[in-house]
């Protein structure tokens, strides 16, 4: 199948990034990475250990300070080659992203590796633009300023969903800043944060600034959370995981940002774009398989249109190409894993009890059988309170539900407990408006579902979490607000002393 990354000789010296050397972990387990297209091991590494983690929060507190010391510029310019490196390596992180996530060549090349280099770029510049009040005599006794600093060591961890643009979305931010990182990517997809990792040395970012653990999250990922040294935690993936590392977090009061879990509902109002909404659905549906947090999963479509947007749906899903990663022409690739593929399976089998598939809802045979692939699939029918609306699948399936008032399709698409994503389209001004304004998430799009920008911040409400990845916004996650306050008047017995000791 395809023309995939040979992986083995250039992680041979192990799968653990410590002070700018790859290495092997120390743990007595082995973990294979598997290409989902096909079921094979690529790639088999020892994971890390507590003492690897350790070892990588130490070298990353000894390079704090000469980090944390350096000028704006200086980070910015680093970050700046940072970006070049990425750009010429472009090709072989593509290809190692879609080898070991199943995703489409052409969602790497042109999404995943794009926006990450984007990213880099982006924050080379911000390195130089933290905000702060202006100095001011607030008092009329005092000058007032505000200084940005970075807090210390960050301990993150990301998922195995966008491996790449997840391990950019943690580092890139915390050492603009001036932070040093430790990241914990998923054990099942740790290549590319690896390949971050070495473009950063090979762009003249100093030893022990970014490092990487692989590692299981029950032993190495809770270690490091709960690491002292250790003095912020940013995780991103499933709800309830979030809620244990906030136990943890809280427990040795950390800094902590959440970025969890979404049930994105895309609200299509009756003077919408059919056509416009239906290409939007399946697009958003089935990105990366449909295992994006941000996804449409839930369509609430009023009901004038609703049966149009159901057969026009489902007959673009049924044009979907569905194969090898690394066929130019594939449009959707496996899931994560078989494991993962039967997760999403079981969800559309109980389904069948309740509601109506009216497309996909099967594993595809033939040539893609050893795969974990699973047909776009398109169920109507399901009540609000039923499982398929309310759970996070994370797979290519898209439920569609009818409403009738504006405020009906407003409330069903605010009933879920995340609040991560939603879209809402029509051709009213006032009416889309109104649907950004009152749909609790943390980014509403109009017209469109999906599309992200580095200058933009990315992140939720209510159990989706809380705290921004990209952005200037993500440094208030990553600096420490600290107030100076200079007296002007050189009077050694200040007036509000006698509120203390003496008369005045």
């Amino acid at each position: 199948m395809g023309n995939r990354f040979q992986v083995s000789d250039r992680f041979a010296a192990g799968a653990q990034y410590i002070g700018g050397r790859l290495r092997a972990g120390t743990s007595d387990q082995e973990h294979s990475v598997i290409d989902p297209a096909t079921g094979e091991s690529v790639y088999t590494y020892a994971l890390a250990s507590t003492a690897d983690v350790d070892e990588a929060v130490a070298a990353a507190k000894a390079a704090f300070p000469g980090w944390a010391g350096a000028t704006p510029g200086e980070r910015s310019d680093a970050l700046h080659r940072f970006a070049g490196v990425l750009a010429e390596w472009a090709d072989d992180i593509a290809r190692v992203e879609s080898l070991q996530c199943g995703k489409p060549l052409k969602l790497t090349t042109e999404f995943d590796v794009p926006g990450t280099i984007d990213n880099t770029a982006f924050f080379a510049g911000a390195a130089r633009h933290l905000q702060g009040q202006s100095a001011a005599e607030y008092s009329g006794d005092h000058t007032s300023y505000i200084r940005r600093e970075p807090i210390g060591v960050i301990g993150s961890i990301a998922p195995w969903n966008y491996p790449l643009q997840m391990a950019a979305w943690k580092i890139l931010p915390a050492v603009a800043a001036g932070n040093t990182i430790v990241l914990k990517p998923a054990e099942l997809t740790p290549l590319t944060s690896l390949m971050f990792a070495q473009a950063a040395k090979e762009a003249g970012i100093p030893d022990g600034v970014i490092n990487v653990v692989s590692g299981a999250g029950r032993t190495v990922g809770e270690h490091l959370v709960g690491h002292p040294d250790v003095v912020m935690t940013s995780f991103t993936g499933s709800t309830p995981v979030g809620k244990r590392v906030a136990e943890i977090a809280t427990a040795t009061v950390k800094r902590l940002h959440l970025e969890l879990g979404g049930k994105a509902p895309f609200v299509v109002f009756d003077d919408a774009d059919l056509e416009a909404a239906a290409q939007g659905a399946v697009a958003a549906s089935l990105i990366n398989s449909g295992q994006d947090c941000t996804a449409a999963t839930r369509a609430y479509v009023q009901r004038p249109l609703f049966d149009a947007f159901v057969a026009r749906v489902a007959e673009l899903m049924e044009t979907v190409r569905v194969g090898d990663p690394f066929d130019p022409a594939t449009d959707l690739g496996p899931l994560i894993s078989h494991r993962h593929r039967d997760s999403v399976a079981g969800f559309v089998e109980r389904a069948r009890a309740y509601a109506t598939v009216v497309t996909g809802g099967e594993a595809p045979g033939g040539d893609l059988k050893d795969g974990a692939y699973y047909r776009p699939t398109l169920i109507t029918g399901a009540a609000q309170d039923s499982e398929v609306v309310q759970s996070e699948i994370f797979g290519p399936v898209l439920v569609a539900l009818p409403f009738d008032t504006d405020d009906e399709g407003i409330r069903l698409a605010n009933d879920t407990p995340y609040g991560l994503a939603a879209s809402a389209w029509s051709r009213d001004v006032y009416r889309a408006n109104r649907a950004t304004r009152d749909i609790k998430a943390g980014c509403v799009w109009v017209n469109d579902h999906i599309p992200i920008i580095s200058e933009m911040p990315h992140g939720g409400t209510k159990a989706s979490g809380y705290g921004k990845d990209m952005s200037a916004y993500s440094f208030e996650e990553y600096t420490q607000v600290k107030h100076v306050m200079f007296d002007n008047t050189a009077v050694a017995a200040k007036d509000w002393h006698r509120t203390i000791f003496g008369d005045r």
